[in-house]
């Protein structure tokens, strides 16, 4: 297997060292993994830096780009921990708070034809409470979705360890974050990253006092932040996510779930449940219960910078667009923004799909691009020399006599050029669909090969999205062993070796 990075834009800047230190009171927030020792070491050295990233949890550890951001950040603090002479340590924030169980209830893979299988657990009941993925059960249902799993990897030589590592946190009684945490930590920890636990009561206590300056300047905030959104969307930059409408950047854990607080008249309320408080109340039940509150996507990166001894946050692409509008929240707050950098992005090309590559001539740019343009190329060197050579010299000839009619056009009415010109183009257009009938009843004749062709595009845009946006990392394990994880951090230091050189050092 090959492993190819897909072009991004390097990061603009280096980060710059800061102060360092963890606080030790956030260890227990700490997911436990297998070798860890050197590491916690290492976080407990006085002059620790941190590289931060983080994902929703999610049914078997969720599509591989959660496995591309953990290892980016182990990648960018091995670099950065290199030249400053210094430890950097990366920690994958596991991001239990997440409410959106569509987004975390299903895991993808290719079945032994090359099909793309989707396993979900139940939808939830309607009405149902909009709880955090650190409160919701994994239920009777995962034992089916292992199940799946298991069938599709049993012909893997290395499917036994993945379904046991898989098998030993994804139970019942689990919740999709305790699940998906644990078995990140066990799967990341030898590879140099900590996992850290974003819903533990030890990170809600130190997030508190953030969460309660949020709350008291919470209509600044909303100006703030619709002043710079405009000057994004001037700018032709999306700010990635919407403000204003009395929108807090405070979330509350209610009976319903968990729901966004507004602005409403000197008070807040609760978006969805309706229910009303004043601020006082507010901050009183934040000094009692801080495990019930937690911060919207603008405002987690500014608790982890408030937190933690955060040099550097590696983003998705989504992320770094409204991590520019967030940048007005870390100042409103009294906080510096750690650098965003990009996330390593790209591609793992398994031997069967350079095989159909060889087999056709093809370069990866025509298998993934849009249509089925190599499809039909293959199809068309099926087409019989005759038949070639009749279109050709259709167009030819179609070229040549319209255009004697379209001179002749010219000297009877000047207006007849254009309609002539029409005319040509319609027969050239007739020579077309003939060419694509032919064409269309050859792919269905060598359809073996065309599947071959349509199997290896799955592998890479399953449904037509991303690979790493939709496949999970299991039958990868499966299929290679857990080597291609070592090769994947050291494919990322080389990219953020090279990316960082085009920025200045810092001094």
């Amino acid at each position: 297997m090959r492993i190819l990075a897909t072009p991004m834009a390097a990061p603009s800047r280096w980060p710059e060292p800061a102060p360092g230190g963890f606080d030790a009171s956030l260890g227990p927030a700490l997911l436990a993994g297998p070798g860890q020792e050197a590491l916690r070491a290492r976080l407990a050295e006085p002059d620790v830096l941190v590289v931060t990233t983080g994902q929703q949890p999610a049914l078997f550890t969720g599509p591989l780009y959660a496995v591309h951001k953990a290892l980016s950040a182990a990648a960018l603090a091995r670099v950065l921990a290199s030249r400053w002479g210094r430890p950097v340590v990366p920690l994958f924030w596991v991001a239990g708070d997440d409410h959106d169980y569509a987004e975390a209830n299903h895991a993808a893979w290719l079945r032994p034809d090359g099909s793309l299988h989707v396993e979900s657990l139940p939808d939830r009941p309607a009405g149902a409470a909009l709880r955090p993925m650190s409160r919701e059960p994994l239920g009777a249902a995962v034992a089916g979705a292992l199940a799946a799993l298991a069938s599709d990897l049993g012909a893997m030589e290395g499917h036994q360890p993945v379904l046991q590592w898989l098998g030993a946190h994804f139970r019942p009684e689990a919740t999709i974050a305790g699940a998906s945490g644990a078995a990140l930590a066990e799967l990341l920890a030898p590879l140099g990253v900590l996992c850290i636990d974003g819903a533990h009561p030890a990170l809600k206590s130190r997030a508190a006092p953030v969460i309660q300056r949020a709350l008291e300047d919470a209509a600044g905030l909303e100006s703030a932040l619709l002043h710079r959104a405009r000057e994004l969307r001037d700018a032709g930059h999306d700010p990635g996510v919407s403000v204003g409408d009395g929108a807090t950047l405070v979330m509350l854990e209610t009976e319903q779930g968990r729901d966004r607080l507004v602005i409403r008249n000197g008070g807040f309320a609760t978006r969805h449940g309706g229910q009303r408080h004043s601020r006082a109340e507010l901050i009183r039940l934040l000094a009692d219960h801080p495990e019930r509150f937690s911060g919207n996507v603008l405002l987690r990166p500014v608790l982890e910078r408030a937190i933690l001894p955060t040099v550097a946050y590696v983003a998705g692409p989504g992320e770094l667009r409204y991590l520019a509008l967030a940048e007005t929240a870390y100042l409103r707050l009294g906080l510096t923004p750690q650098l965003p950098v990009p996330r390593w992005s790209g591609l793992l090309i398994e031997p069967r799909v350079d095989r159909v590559l060889g087999k056709f001539g093809a370069s990866l740019e025509e298998l993934l691009a849009p249509g089925t343009r190599l499809e039909a190329r293959v199809a068309r060197a099926h087409l019989p020399s005759e038949a070639l050579e009749a279109l050709a010299a259709l167009r030819a000839g179609t070229e040549q006599e319209f255009g004697v009619l379209e001179a002749v056009a010219a000297t009877v009415d000047p207006t007849l050029a254009r309609p002539f010109h029409s005319l040509k183009g319609r027969a050239l257009r007739s020579a077309d669909q003939a060419e694509l009938k032919l064409v269309q009843h050859l792919k269905r004749r060598f359809d073996t090969e065309i599947s071959q062709i349509q199997r290896a595009r799955t592998a890479l845009q399953p449904g037509g999205r991303a690979q790493e946006r939709v496949l999970t990392v299991a039958p990868f394990l499966a299929r290679y062993g857990h080597g291609i994880l070592p090769a994947l951090l050291d494919e990322m230091v080389g990219w953020y070796s090279s990316a960082l050189e085009g920025g200045a050092r810092p001094s």
